[in-house]
């Protein structure tokens, strides 16, 4: 008697990536719809994963650069916040172990909250170390964003608990390391490093910004995150400035 098409949906729920091939060969044969329907869906998750492993292969060639070359604790390094309004600008840097490939990692622009989050927490698993960097809203207006960026970079990169040999950063280089660099534009869609680097920065500033909402509720940190939104400079109108605002960036609103 052939197993009702319930509990060959269950058993594909339960199959691994790896075992779908074996699931697609022992039920192919099946005439129901109900499994055509499964095996149609099991072959696209094929698919699927071959194309995201062919975009990660794509995002590990600045890292297999340079492992060629001899190089073995790279670090990806990026920066979240240089255009909000309030609170810092934060940086990450993440070395993970030579061709390790995390599916779903991306450019955190790119990526659902809780998608970042996911990939935080592997992230986090996987990495040989990671580094946060990060300067506060009166260093951003006593020296510049730019150049605030720049500092809190440095000390994501001297806050890792090993040292990198090599530094992939997204964007322009920074001035004044020692430590051999590389710049990348658009390095968070092109280097799993620096992808990590974006998400890690990207989740611990979101959850900074969640605690000031509580400090702060006038401002609705928590859905803003510090940005310009219409609603955030009506509350600045409104309230005036609160203590984690960059007055050098306000001017126009108060």
């Amino acid at each position: 008697m052939n197993e009702s098409i319930s509990v060959i949906k269950e058993k594909y729920n339960q199959c691994s990536i790896n075992e779908i091939a074996d699931f697609i060969n022992r039920y192919k044969s099946d005439p129901r719809k109900g499994v055509k329907d499964l095996i149609k869906n099991a072959e696209n998750k094929i698919i699927k994963h071959n194309n995201e492993l062919v975009r990660l292969d794509k995002m590990l060639c600045y890292e297999k650069k340079y492992y060629l070359k001899g190089f073995s604790l790279i670090a990806g390094i990026d920066e979240v916040g240089r255009g909000p309004l309030a609170g810092p600008v934060v940086a990450a840097a993440v070395i993970l172990p030579e061709g390790t490939l995390i599916e779903g990692i991306n450019d955190s622009k790119k990526l659902t909250a809780k998608k970042r989050q996911q990939l935080f927490d592997v992230i986090s698993e996987k990495a040989v170390s990671i580094g946060i960097g990060l300067e506060t809203n009166y260093v951003i207006d006593e020296i510049n964003i730019l150049n605030a960026t720049y500092s809190a970079m440095k000390k994501a990169i001297s806050n890792l608990n090993v040292k990198a040999d090599f530094i992939l950063v997204d964007g322009s280089a920074v001035p004044g390391l020692e430590t051999e660099q590389e710049a990348i534009i658009k390095g968070d869609e092109k280097s799993i490093s620096i992808a990590a680097a974006s998400i890690i920065a990207k989740v611990t500033r979101d959850k900074m910004m969640e605690d000031y909402h509580i400090k702060y509720p006038d401002y609705n940190f928590k859905s803003n995150k510090g940005y310009g939104s219409a609603s955030h400079i009506e509350a600045i109108k409104k309230n005036g400035l609160c203590p984690i605002h960059r007055k050098s960036f306000t001017k126009n609103f108060i």
